[in-house]
């Protein structure tokens, strides 16, 4: 009697994990090169090793190397989010219907200063920074005018906002209602990361234990009332913009991601509960390579994390889904049409690592906010990278190149020696209040920049290759106007709502911030009584207190 030959890991997986194309076809029946090369949906060796299953896997299978899902961009592209808003909530609808128009599949939102530090457009603090870098959000008002024609059930929405988080999802749930919008219809990301603006970016307003305890509520409403909606988007992006390295924006990301992991479970809930909707955000730079080793390393190290550590039994739980914008620090605005080339390159190493939303950068970014003609080309780079390429017609293609797989290797055993360091200093949260991952990323921006200046690092047209002639591109300039209509309209909205009805939803908030229940709810009531942001926020700054620093 003969014996039935064993099946391979290639065979196995495509008996086990590839049927999931009966539910989501592949885009076409065949992908082919323009020489009529049949292309494989995955390459790998033909005698897969036990190493190689162990290290790399298969698509859609743990730990996840070449990707989480079995298809990837076979049955459908990334999408494409590009990051908008200036002004008022009027002007940045305008430019939203304009790039949905133009063939984005996802909104990300920008917001003014004050409104990332929870204050409204009329207070003193307010004064010279509304609308300038982001859309100036103050009431319930504001929010339905920037989704307006914009319907919540069809568009994901990504919301870069983290000490005020809560109230900006409040108004989108609030938004969404008005809409006819169920709260478990709504798709999307609010970024929601705290730590990382300690450590990078600076807007932070209350002290780190209650910001998580924020984070967590909204970690548990989300589970009860928004299953679809990622809860946070644990973010690297700022960490590299700071100056940190490639290996240094995995680690710290990564510790982050430990620390709300940690904060969740300290706060009651389950593993399998929540994990499942968190999300991730890397930046990509310009070294190609290391930049599609890096996501892959990441993907591997959080799911043996996940797996292995916090014994998630949910395969969703191991999954890294993350967003990718890129670099804005490495564009120059000498030669500014040269970022087109960067944010190209850039992009094509983020589908290339395989991730699941994308924002290109605008060329004119290092001196302004984005005209409309340079957000398009921006937009119109995924495009032409996604139909014209041919990158995404195959399953992780960097797959199996010796220099990729070394550097993934590197990657995640460099970064796995930061991991250790900070788990053995307490956690991400000792570790940033001791001020370790600032001076580690402060040392590598200056390390860089001593590089540049040397010329050891060649960054054209801005070290070499130099022109003489000054380049004077149009620029997108926020009328100064609109600060003033804004801060008028913001006191109208207070003078015609119910102050009673806000006055009985702060306290109610009050009440809740000082005990354990969740904020969550009664921020949501605030918000449709048209309490404002600022209002909202100085409930938290006189309970919670306000974070100096260090």
């Amino acid at each position: 009697m003969s014996e039935t030959p064993r099946k391979t890991g290639k065979e196995k997986w495509k008996q086990d994990v590839l049927k999931i194309t009966e539910r989501f076809p592949e885009r076409k029946e065949k992908f082919q090169t323009s020489s009529e090369i049949l292309i494989e949906s995955l390459y790998s060796p033909e005698e897969p090793t036990q190493v190689y299953e162990e290290k790399l896997g298969f698509p859609g299978q743990y730990p996840y190397t070449r990707g989480i899902q079995p298809t990837m961009y076979r049955s459908r592209y990334w999408t494409m989010r590009q990051y908008a808003g200036f002004g008022s909530a009027k002007e940045t609808n305008k430019r939203f219907r304009y790039l949905l128009e133009q063939g984005q599949t996802g909104l990300s939102v920008a917001f003014d200063l004050p409104t990332q530090i929870g204050y409204d457009s009329d207070d003193p603090m307010a004064e010279g920074e509304v609308g300038k870098v982001g859309v100036a959000i103050d009431s319930l008002e504001d929010m339905e005018t920037l989704f307006n024609r914009i319907p919540l059930d069809q568009v994901s929405t990504s919301m870069t906002i983290n000490a005020p988080a809560s109230i900006l999802l409040a108004m989108y749930i609030a938004v969404g209602e008005k809409q006819g919008v169920k709260p478990e219809q709504l798709t999307g990301t609010i970024q929601n990361d705290i730590l990382k603006e300690y450590i990078a970016r600076g807007t932070y307003i209350y002290p780190p234990k209650p910001s998580m305890r924020l984070i967590t509520d909204i970690f548990a409403y989300c589970q009860q009332n928004l299953p679809k909606f990622n809860t946070i988007s644990i973010s690297g992006y700022h960490i590299r913009e700071a100056g940190s390295t490639a290996v240094q924006e995995v680690a710290f990301t990564i510790a982050n991601g430990m620390a709300y992991v940690d904060a969740a479970i300290e706060a009651g809930l389950e593993v399998d509960q929540f994990a499942p909707r968190l999300a991730f955000f890397f930046n990509a730079h310009n070294q190609f390579f290391e930049e599609a080793a890096k996501f892959r390393a990441a993907r591997r190290i959080w799911a043996k994390i996940m797996k292995d550590h916090y014994k998630a039994s949910n395969p969703k739980s191991w999954k890294m889904r993350f967003h990718t914008q890129t670099g804005g620090s490495t564009l120059t605005a000498q030669q500014p049409d040269n970022n087109i080339v960067r944010v190209t390159m850039q992009a094509l190493a983020a589908v290339m690592g395989g991730t699941q939303s994308l924002h290109t950068n605008s060329k004119d970014e290092a001196l302004a906010l984005p005209t409309e003609d340079s957000a398009r080309i921006a937009l119109r780079t995924q495009q032409i990278i996604a139909q014209e390429s041919g990158v995404a017609d195959t399953v992780d293609p960097l797959g199996g190149s010796y220099y990729v797989e070394a550097l993934t290797d590197q990657i995640e055993k460099e970064a796995g020696q930061y991991l250790e360091r900070i788990q053995e200093m307490g956690g991400a949260v000792q570790a940033v209040e001791e001020g370790y991952m600032q001076r580690e990323i402060h040392q590598s921006a200056y390390d860089a920049q001593k590089r540049i200046e040397a010329k050891e690092d060649i960054v054209v047209g801005l070290n070499d290759y130099k022109l003489d002639e000054e380049i004077n591109p149009d620029l997108l300039k926020v009328d100064e106007q609109l600060e003033f209509e804004q801060v008028e309209q913001t006191k109208q909205i207070r003078d015609n709502r119910q102050q009673e009805k806000v006055n009985e939803c702060l306290q109610a908030l009050k009440q809740a911030s000082a005990g354990s229940e969740n904020v969550m709810p009664y921020i949501v009531e605030a918000v449709k009584a048209y309490a404002t942001v600022g209002e909202i926020a100085n409930v938290f700054r006189k309970e919670f207190g306000e974070y100096t620093g260090m």
